[in-house]
């Protein structure tokens, strides 16, 4: 089932004024042997009933560690000062025993990862019950009831059914949905939500943050919630704070903040993101470096060495938080420059100019004028599903991809989207394995990999290389960078004196220094480590390159140096990508065409441009509207197409129409068109006369953005 539901926020408890939690001067403080590490440095704020709080900054900013102080979470070994009260209460000064009767009842939480919140060996249902019991005389067989309306309410199918089983056998969304279950169970008054939608496919984060509202909605409570996601926050929240080293840099209004901020570093932020609805391609503007250790943390402000505004009072004096213009919602900005960036009313791109957009020569060229370097036709790969430890039969087939057909040209960037189980990565290790497919081919720069002996395949490897989702589990710790970079090379034949040479020159190419060669993967960021990849991905100088999530992992900030990185590249070294990716908006700003892939089977293909600005099938209209923007206003007025559960299982795929399960189209046609989407599996065929393709019966252009 699918619904289409609005943004707008939800009225009712959330206009009432009580303050129900405030944060005054809060600090966490760890000891480690460097020193000690200032993790949260005097943070202040308060929520009222129904009100929404998102907190935002990179990761390190201290957001996460400020939500377990409040809840009283933190390890022993932490120092906390300030002050948490709950309605009036200190919660700071309570025992475990006082605190206990408080968290989970009054105040509850939502973790990031819901598998490691949830106990294994426990059912979903006795889970929730749990919650109910620990607060509440009650029956066990009256907590087990309300934990099925609970799991209800939340969206999980057949709750009945479904209370009995056991966490490991739910999909990520719908663990999480438990999670929610559990916080809301006891009616509290703050739900502390802590990147409740991180790692979730784009339709799964619609469908989680539309339960948040709707639990917000039941219980009338105030939602903090943890994000680095500025759309989420831009469509979610009532107000928002910016973190930065520890503290707050900003806070306001999402108006405020969003359509006139005045730190440096929330205009970075901002300028940082790749829009879904830009009108054209530009490159993004990165704030350069990293933040701060936050041990043994320098005197001013703690911006300065990736600010250029910064003057010699910033390295002097840290600035205090200073209200900015008269606005109803106090709109604050730690920056000795504030009233010249609000006077000036400048932009991202005026702090942090962009870089110029590079254009590749071969792109002036017609795509029909290119060389093709990667042909997949008809692709198809099952797996048998087994059965039994010693007389092992087969008991069913799992169809993860299922015909399969796309190319991309020299100089082009082509993007598979789609949800998790979809059949992107297969498709990934089907190409990169340069074997004989089970059936259809694969042709890398016009070579049928069907017919490659085992030498061609290791010539062929230097002209196809891979950039993996997580840099730090694809680097080997105990290898300095040098060796890392040097191991393809020497694998190949080069000569010693060439791979130095041609190390030195991948680490400037990167952005990184030639004295890195001999640091170790950890002591490099997220972002460095994935430029380090990236380096080996072009040590051999390959045709082709494949990216699988490359920039998912990685905070916004780094995430757009990293993006303009791949674009620059790919003009340099003549390039041509595969790019493997969820989030559509990142897909936007650097394919130049995308596949779309539902259920192992691709169901829209076309023109980047051409499918974001009328895309014709029902699943590529629920991915896009999913998709949030950094755009307060226009997330507001957005109407949102939410799919209804999960993928079903490749090894048991529908009838006719893969999607038709999940379509919103298809609850609304009449029984003689629905039979016809029961019955046949739709072709994919032209949209108008362009090569803009659509795999649905009913295809439909339209405008979603």
């Amino acid at each position: 089932m699918t619904e289409t539901t609005s943004l707008a926020k939800p009225t009712g408890p959330a206009a009432a004024n009580d303050v129900v939690l405030e944060v005054e001067d809060l600090y966490v403080t760890f000891p480690s042997e460097a020193g000690d590490v200032a993790a949260v440095r005097g943070i202040d704020y308060q929520v009222r009933a129904g009100e929404v709080l998102g907190i935002v900054g990179e990761s390190g900013s201290g957001k996460s560690v400020s939500s377990l102080a409040v809840m009283g979470l933190l390890p022993r070994q932490a120092r906390v000062s300030g002050s948490v009260r709950y309605r009036g209460q200190e919660l700071l000064t309570l025992d475990d025993r006082a605190a206990s009767r408080i968290r989970g009842k009054e105040i509850a939480m939502v973790f990031q990862d819901p598998l490691s919140a949830l106990t294994p060996v426990y059912t979903v249902g006795d889970q929730v019950a749990e919650a109910l019991l620990i607060h509440h005389d009650m029956s066990r067989k009256k907590a087990a009831e309300r934990a099925v309306e609970l799991l209800d309410l939340v969206g999980i199918p057949n709750a009945r059914q479904r209370a009995l089983a056991f966490p490991h056998e739910f999909s990520g969304g719908m663990r999480q949905r438990v999670t929610i279950a559990i916080a809301i169970a006891n009616d509290p008054d703050v739900i502390i939500a802590d990147e409740p939608t991180t790692a979730l496919d784009v339709t799964i984060q619609a469908q989680i943050l539309s339960v948040l509202e709707t639990a917000q909605e039941a219980t009338g409570a105030a939602i903090v919630i943890i994000t680095h996601d500025l759309g989420v926050v831009a469509g979610f929240a009532d107000r928002v704070q910016v973190m930065y080293a520890g503290r707050v840099v900003e806070s306001g209004s999402v108006d405020d903040v969003f359509y006139r901020p005045r730190m440096p570093y929330t205009l970075g932020l901002l300028g940082s993101i790749p829009r879904l609805d830009a009108v054209e391609r530009q490159p993004l503007t990165p704030v350069e470096g990293n933040p701060p250790s936050l041990v043994n943390l320098p005197p001013g402000c703690k911006f300065v060495p990736r600010c250029p505004l910064a003057i010699d009072i910033c390295s002097e004096q840290e600035p205090p938080l200073v209200r900015m213009g008269r606005s109803g919602v106090a709109h604050t900005s730690a920056c000795h420059r504030s009233d010249e960036v609000e006077r000036a009313g400048a932009t991202s791109t005026d702090i942090f100019p962009a870089p110029l957009a590079p254009v590749a020569p071969v792109e002036r060229l017609p795509r029909e004028q290119r060389d093709t370097v990667l042909s997949v036709d008809g692709l198809v790969r099952h797996f048998a599903l087994m059965k039994g430890s010693v007389f092992r039969r087969r008991t069913g087939t799992v169809q993860a991809v299922d015909g399969v057909s796309f190319d991309i040209r020299e100089g082009e960037t082509l993007a598979l989207v789609g949800e998790s189980g979809c059949g992107k990565t297969t498709t990934l290790m089907e190409i990169l394995n340069l074997a004989r497919p089970q059936q259809g081919s694969i042709a890398v720069l016009g070579r049928d990999t069907a017919r490659l002996d085992r030498g061609d395949r290791f010539t062929l490897r230097r002209d196809l290389q891979v950039v993996f989702q997580d840099p730090m589990a694809s680097l080997d710790p105990r290898m300095p960078i040098g060796d890392i970079l040097a191991e393809p090379l020497r694998t190949h034949g080069v000569p010693p004196a060439e791979r130095q040479r041609r190390i030195r020159d991948l680490l400037k190419t990167v952005g990184l220094s030639p004295d890195h060669a001999n640091r170790y993967p950890n002591e490099f960021s997220g972002g460095q480590r994935q430029r380090v990849g990236i380096a080996r991905a072009l040590a051999l100088q390959p045709k082709l390159v494949v990216l699988d999530e490359p920039v998912s992992a990685l905070d916004v900030s780094i995430r757009a140096g990293v993006i303009n990185l791949l674009e620059h590249l790919k003009v340099e070294f003549g390039l041509s990508y595969l790019f493997v990716a969820h989030d559509l908006s990142v897909v936007r700003h650097i394919a130049d065409r995308v596949s779309v892939m539902y259920l192992g089977r691709i169901v829209e293909s076309g023109p980047v441009d051409r499918v974001f600005e009328a895309s014709s099938h029902p699943y590529t209209q629920a991915l896009l509207s999913a998709i949030p923007l950094p755009d307060p206003r226009r997330e507001r007025e957005r109407e949102r197409i939410l799919l209804r559960g999960d993928l079903p299982s490749p090894a048991d795929p529908p009838s006719g129409c893969r999607f038709r399960t999940r379509c919103q189209k298809f609850v609304v046609l009449d029984d003689a068109r629905r039979q016809k989407c029961i019955d046949e599996d739709p072709p994919s065929l032209p949209i108008g006369d362009s090569d803009h393709t659509a795999a649905c019966h009913y295809a439909e252009a339209a405008r979603v953005l």
